[in-house]
């Protein structure tokens, strides 16, 4: 049995991580919070309080840290006692936040793949790259590292899992599609860190198909999904983190990932593209200073965290899984619907936030209790999905199944 959480990050999806973790503090144990700017996580800690949040007394706090030094994360780690990190901070400080727990025996989960400030949609599989050469190492020293356990990649990780184990013999193809038909009232803004979305969206577009990778560009290949509530929406093949586990571990499917863009959205992003705003490779101005386009984008943005309290409808994410049961063809769509004004009302994040935060605190409760508490590192296809759906139903993220033209829920 592990206690004792410490959230690294300060921004819309630790908000929703720091509300979910006080609402089940008594699995969870003692809480802490940090990021570099130690009032993010004050500010933080008040919507905890305001919103009543806590299951139980318990104690939670908040501290200053740099999680690009590992050796500060690691005594931080055994200043609170955290048995379970849970890492919500920006890509770019997952190793050294990783090697961390390495080094102190903390769980680790995150929530996205690491990523090099330097480079954009590295060579697949990126997780070979980074996560995946600690592998052995956490094995050696029994260290749990759960690897994007957020929503996508995450519950759509299990999502694919699920739909394999339950109702095939054999998966030919796993799609995941990511539908946000909610509308946020600004002229431009993205949904969550800038940097990090563009970034998703200005190299190649890596997806597995054949038994092989293959490449495309952003907004090459799009088709119209009709899905449960949100109903028909165009989306766009993307490349993501999930497609490089998903094909590792199931080479004889074809897995593509799909994301919902509109006109507007596509039109910004493309001019500012041409323009090289979206580069992150530094510039000269005239005056002399240094600067990253993409930063400079990012710093006249909206903070993802602002829109939350106008943001309204709702998000649809889920796996098409295809493939074939006593010789017949079958399908199946396993998906979660959720409502940013709830979510809003709840933590005081939007909806994709909320997807994302979610998740990860459902799977500290796992490994808090054992079941998930795997003494190796692990994508989430690799671990039972069961007992996380039944934690999502709990915490907000119930799992639902759409197969053969009727809905249900996952263990109707």
């Amino acid at each position: 049995m592990k206690r004792n959480v410490l959230i690294i990050g300060a921004g819309g999806v630790a908000q929703v991580v720091a509300h979910k973790c006080a609402q089940n503090n008594d699995v969870l144990g003692d809480l802490h919070i940090a990021s570099r700017t130690v009032a993010k996580c004050d500010a933080i800690l008040e919507t905890v309080r305001e919103k009543n949040a806590m299951k139980q007394d318990g104690v939670f706090k908040s501290h200053a840290v740099d999680a690009m030094d590992s050796a500060a994360v690691a005594a931080l780690i055994r200043d609170t006692g955290a048995q379970i990190v849970i890492n919500v901070g920006t890509a770019f400080v997952n190793m050294t936040v990783l090697d961390a727990c390495i080094e102190t025996g903390a769980a680790y989960i995150d929530t996205a793949i690491h990523e090099d400030p330097e480079k954009i949609c590295e060579t697949p599989p990126w997780y070979a790259n980074y996560e995946w050469k600690k592998r052995d190492l956490c094995a050696q020293k029994g260290v749990t590292a759960i690897l994007g356990a957020g929503f996508d990649p995450g519950v759509v990780n299990a999502f694919a899992r699920f739909a394999i184990d339950e109702f095939m013999d054999e998966v030919t193809s796993i799609d995941i599609v990511d539908i946000n038909a909610g509308s946020h009232g600004r002229w431009f803004s993205t949904n969550f860190d800038p940097e990090i979305n563009f970034r998703e969206f200005t190299g190649v577009v890596y997806y597995w198909e054949d038994q092989q990778w293959k490449e495309t560009t952003m907004f090459a290949s799009g088709r119209e999904w009709d899905l449960p509530v949100v109903g028909k929406q165009k989306a766009y093949q993307s490349g993501h983190d999930e497609v490089h586990s998903l094909s590792a571990n199931y080479p004889q499917a074809d897995v593509r990932f799909w994301m919902g863009f509109g006109d507007h959205y596509i039109n910004v992003f493309t001019v500012l593209k041409n323009l090289g705003l979206l580069s992150e490779q530094p510039v000269t101005t005239a005056e002399g200073l240094e600067v990253v386009p993409l930063k400079v984008v990012k710093a006249v943005l909206p903070d993802p965290a602002s829109l939350a309290p106008d943001y309204v409808g709702k998000t649809c994410i889920g796996d098409l899984v295809k493939g074939t049961k006593d010789g017949k063809e079958v399908e199946v769509f396993v998906y979660n619907v959720a409502d940013h004004k709830e979510a809003y009302l709840e933590t005081g994040s939007q909806g994709i936030s909320y997807t994302a935060g979610v998740p990860p605190v459902a799977a500290a409760m796992l490994v808090a209790n054992g079941t998930w508490d795997a003494g190796t590192m692990k994508n989430v296809e690799e671990l039972d999905p069961k007992p996380f759906f039944t934690i999502l139903d709990d915490i907000g993220l119930p799992t639902l199944v759409e197969i053969d033209g009727t809905r249900r829920a996952w263990n109707a």
